[in-house]
């Protein structure tokens, strides 16, 4: 770990050795998630149901016009904390991916459903690809939310990797995400297929954000395994040192 990733100041150390995150800026968090949230879902999708339904403009072009949003955020997020955002690049990508993917094909109802479909696909891809990086995806989004985003939080959080607990935890989040939304992209496809437009309608949203519910309480529940199983190990070490001296 070099020295600018290394925290300044750390107030206190887990039980397992690792340095506890410095104290969360309420004020800095409640900005930031506010930012994350307006700029990167909220105003994508007004955006694009206003210029849509009320403008007449092509689902392209009102896709296109909302990743305008995560622009902005990233712009802001430099000028602020002076780093990229890696949360809203991404969502700008995938924004981007959905409306050129918009423009393949037949454009039914049913195709729209499986070109939705493809795009999570797409994300179950892009986190298993991370695998192969030097980092992976859930490091960065981890970062994003596990922290409040100042500079003290960021380097707390950037020097965690140099433990092969916490390397490990990562990866292994990453690989589940990017598996689960690979099928759950693939079971989508094949009930696009199989079942009446009305019912898929209702069902895929359904169905996308009852898979990041799932993946999200997992990623919690696994965080605090590995933490709690990493305390263990070191308490056992200490205990056996102590013991052997």
């Amino acid at each position: 770990m070099s020295a600018h990733e290394r925290p300044s100041a750390v107030p206190a150390t887990t039980t397992d050795g690792r340095p506890g995150p410095p104290a969360r800026s309420g004020a800095a968090s409640a900005i930031g998630w506010a930012l994350t949230i307006g700029l990167n879902i909220i105003a994508p999708i007004l955006t694009y149901n206003t210029l849509t339904k009320d403008h007449g403009w092509s689902e392209f072009a009102a896709l296109l016009a909302g990743s305008a949003w995560p622009v902005l955020d990233s712009a802001i997020m430099v000028a602020w904390r002076r780093k990229i955002d890696e949360f809203a690049v991404v969502s700008m990508v995938f924004l981007v991916i959905t409306a050129l993917v918009s423009l393949i094909g037949a454009h039914t109802a049913r195709a729209l459903l499986v070109k939705d479909s493809g795009v999570t696909g797409l994300f179950g891809l892009l986190c298993l690809a991370t695998l192969l990086a030097p980092r992976p995806l859930m490091f960065y989004f981890g970062r994003k939310f596990a922290t409040d985003g100042t500079p003290a939080s960021t380097a707390w959080w950037n020097g965690m990797w140099q433990y092969d607990g916490f390397r490990s935890t990562m990866r292994t989040m990453t690989l589940v995400w990017g598996v689960a939304y690979v099928i759950e992209a693939l079971i989508r496809i094949g009930l696009a297929y199989t079942l009446d437009t009305s019912t898929m309608v209702t069902l895929s949203p359904l169905m996308i954000y009852g898979v990041l519910g799932v993946l999200g309480a997992w990623t919690a529940w696994f965080g605090k395994r590995r933490a709690a199983e990493g305390a263990r190990r070191q308490a056992e070490a200490q205990a056996a040192a102590a013991q052997a001296a």
